[in-house]
């Protein structure tokens, strides 16, 4: 028996250490070929399949095999896939979302809540993995990984990461607060820096920013597969101190640097190619936290959402998109145009 465990642990050991030298494309390959027929069925899909643009962050029953499904060795090459996309504290923030559920069962007591197909609804377990075309073919592809309150979905080519939108990310509770447990919130930067950003303009500024007294019950782009007519408001880059206009940018990098650094640093190469001049911060609802809020940045290649207005404002709703580029859209026609 121990000699058993001691040849698994080592070929467990020997296939993570080849996996820290592979590209992403490599990782994608090696988590399929660790998986059955039956899983590897249940995680491919073509890169233009529907089930590419099907982005939710509800507790509801998803394709994709999930944690549930998996060996040890499955779920270390599944994770290798998502630390190779994340940054660490983005990574951090996944699985510290995923965490919640188990809150959530006790502050729901919810032991016994269960979805149509049978599986606990709140489950740290229950997020799914999908891989959309070929990652061998050396064309792009894409995956997901996706659960109640967090919707991550990425397109690679050349094997490297070339979008990472939409990404969704969701705290409930936003800030853990029955007894026995230790306080938390995953979410506490982002929160905090919007509110510092906010309670800094003066009374002028909060006439341009503030476009409304009453937050919108949930983000307003929802989980539409296309960002189209989202008007601009809100006050202007141009409009903030220099403090405050580094205020908005350090906002927008705790969004970015979620991400695996080469990306991110290209991403917000980006940002500012297209003109942080370009950008607008706007705002709904209270100015002082516990009381439903929302905000908004955007700009040409950027729009991030932030809004707490469930729970008594105590459940974060937040994404990142890329209007240029979500799903890869960009790096797809490139291809395609290329083909033909």
């Amino acid at each position: 028996m121990k000699t058993r465990l001691l040849i698994q642990g080592l070929f467990l050991f020997l296939v993570v250490g080849q996996l820290q030298g592979q590209t992403l494309s490599e990782k994608a390959t090696t988590f399929l070929e660790t998986l059955s027929e039956d899983l590897k069925s249940q995680a491919l899909f073509a890169l233009d399949d529907e089930e590419r643009y099907n982005m939710n962050y509800v507790p509801l029953p998803r394709k994709g095999p999930r944690f549930h499904d998996f060996d040890e060795l499955q779920q270390e090459a599944a994770l290798d896939l998502l630390k190779s996309s994340l940054s660490e504290e983005g990574l951090r923030k996944t699985h510290e979302i995923r965490s919640l559920e188990k809150i959530l069962r006790v502050i729901e007591n919810a032991a016994h809540d269960t979805m149509p197909d049978g599986r606990p609804r709140r489950d740290p377990l229950n997020y799914h993995f999908s891989i959309f075309g070929n990652p061998e073919e050396g064309k792009p592809w894409g995956w997901r990984f996706e659960g109640h309150h967090l919707s991550l979905n990425f397109t690679a080519s050349e094997h490297k990461l070339s979008s990472v939108t939409p990404s969704f990310f969701g705290t409930n509770p936003g800030v853990i607060k029955i007894t026995g447990h230790k306080e938390k919130e995953v979410l506490r930067q982002e929160t905090q820096s919007s509110f510092a950003l906010i309670n800094s303009l003066s009374a002028e500024q909060l006439k341009k920013a503030v476009f409304s007294k009453v937050a919108p019950p949930e983000i307003l782009t929802t989980t539409r597969p296309k960002i189209e007519g989202f008007e601009q408001q809100g006050i202007w880059f141009k409009e903030l101190t220099s403090d405050q206009q580094k205020q908005l940018l350090e906002l927008v990098r705790l969004y970015v640097n979620n991400y695996e650094k080469e990306f991110a640093d290209t991403y917000w190469s980006k940002i500012k190619k297209a003109g942080f001049d370009k950008l607008s911060f706007s705002w709904a609802g209270s100015l002082e936290p516990g009381v439903p809020n929302y905000w908004c940045i955007q700009g040409p290649v950027l729009l991030i959402e932030y809004d707490n207005t469930q729970t008594n404002a105590n459940h974060v709703h937040t994404v990142i998109r890329d209007p240029t580029n979500d799903y890869g859209e960009d790096i797809l026609k490139k291809h395609l145009s290329e083909d033909h």
